[in-house]
This record gives structure tokens, sequence and C-alpha cells, in this order.
């Protein structure tokens, strides 16, 4: 009597299709991993470890609160005459310039003459927004943006897309734990790179398909007018 094979076997049968079912699911996965982590390299190519100066003068400068040293990086800006005044976006609604005056010595004559403060921005892409309505009121081309390293290619997105007739300037400020440490023997940098990088993710998804959008928009807009239906005319009996 003969033995019947494992493969015409019913097991045989169902190991089958969920020997399928499992490379469909771990293929994209893997790809996705795959490109994520391209992605994630592509990011960090893009931060600057040490702080240049700009290479030229702008007409504004605007910083984006929320990270140590910004603002009194973009004062000593403001003060080597980098640009003519200084908007300081997101600030707490329970602060005034008398509070950053304390915290960057030597700067009151600079605020009453040349600093404005914003304190309606709550995120990145509200910063775009409320330096976009003050360098139009304004009448500035060009600006210099001082954020953080690992912020900035987010912050470059949002400004763009909200100010894409303006030249922005980068100024990426480097904290004094990325200059004593390597970003990946430390946790918590870790965690933020991966945090900013999925929000930087996030940012260009969402400008793409409001492009898109626009673009969609622009071209239906454009496209001619169909020409009106002559009604039939009835033949005599």
């Amino acid at each position: 009597m003969s033995l019947q094979s494992d493969d015409t076997s019913p097991n045989g049968h169902a190991a089958r299709p969920r020997g399928w079912l499992r490379a469909a699911i771990v293929a994209p996965l893997a790809l996705a991993f795959v490109a994520a982590s391209v992605g994630f390299i592509g990011f960090l190519s893009q931060l600057r470890g040490v702080e240049t100066d700009p290479p030229h003068n702008a007409d504004g400068i605007v910083v984006l609160t929320g990270g140590s040293s910004r603002v009194s990086d973009a004062m000593e800006l403001l003060a080597a005459g980098y640009g003519k005044r200084l908007l300081i976006s997101g600030v707490h609604p329970t602060n005034d310039a008398s509070d950053i005056s304390r915290s960057v010595p030597d700067s009151q004559g600079l605020m009453r003459c040349c600093v404005d403060l914003d304190r309606s921005a709550v995120n990145t892409r509200s910063n775009a927004a409320e330096t976009r309505r003050w360098a139009r009121e304004r009448g500035f081309k060009s600006l210099i943006v001082v954020t953080s390293n690992y912020h900035m290619p987010r912050a470059i997105v949002e400004l763009s897309h909200a100010m894409p007739d303006i030249t922005l300037i980068p100024f990426a400020v480097v904290g004094d734990k990325w200059r004593d440490e390597p970003w990946w023997t430390s946790g918590g940098t870790f965690r933020l790179l991966l945090s900013e990088y999925a929000k930087y993710v996030a940012a260009e998804v969402r400008v793409r398909l409001a492009d898109i959008g626009l673009d969609l928009t622009s071209d239906l807009a454009e496209q001619p007018a169909a020409a009106p239906r002559r009604p039939a005319t009835a033949l005599a009996n």
C-alpha cells in the first residue's frame, strides 16, 4: 500500500496558501522598512553638525521658538546686520518683550526697534502662515530662517509651501548636546530624530498632495468651456 505524499495531503494543500499569504504580508512590510530606513538616512544627511554664518544678508530674519539658544542666535544675526527686522514666531501668550530681553542680554535696544513677536502660532505650519503674513506686510523678498538643525528640514518644507515667492536662507542652530555626543549614543536624541523624521514625512506628503490638488484645479480652470449645444430642429412631416 503506497503512502500519500505530503503535497497531496489536506495539510499540504493548506500549507501553500498560508505560505503565500505570509509572503504577501512580509514582503510589503520589508519594502516599507527599507524605504523608511533610506528616507531616514536622507533626512539625517540634511542635518548640519556645525553652525555657519549665512552666505549673505536678507530682508528679514524669522526664528521659530521651541529649542534652546534659537532666539539668542537670531538676535546675534540681527545685531550683526544680517536682516532689517526679526520675527520671533511662536512666543507663549503670557510672555512679552521684557521676558525675552531678560533671557537675551544686551537686547533691549534691538527689541524696541527691530523685533516683532508672534503669539498666535502653535506649530510649524502656523509658524509658516504667520511668517508669510509678516513678510508680505513688509514687502520682504528674502528671509533667514533660524531653528534647530533637526527641525530645519520640516520648517523649510512648510515655509517654502507657504511662501514660494520668498527666498529662504537656513541658519541651523546646533545644540550643545548634539556637539558633545553622537546622536546614536543617546536614546533621547534618537527618539527625537525619529519623531521629527515622521513629522517631516507627514509634512512632505501633505504639501505634495496640496500641490497636486492646486495643479488639478488650475488645469480645470484653464480648460475652455464646452460650446453650448444647439437645440435640435424638428423635421417637417
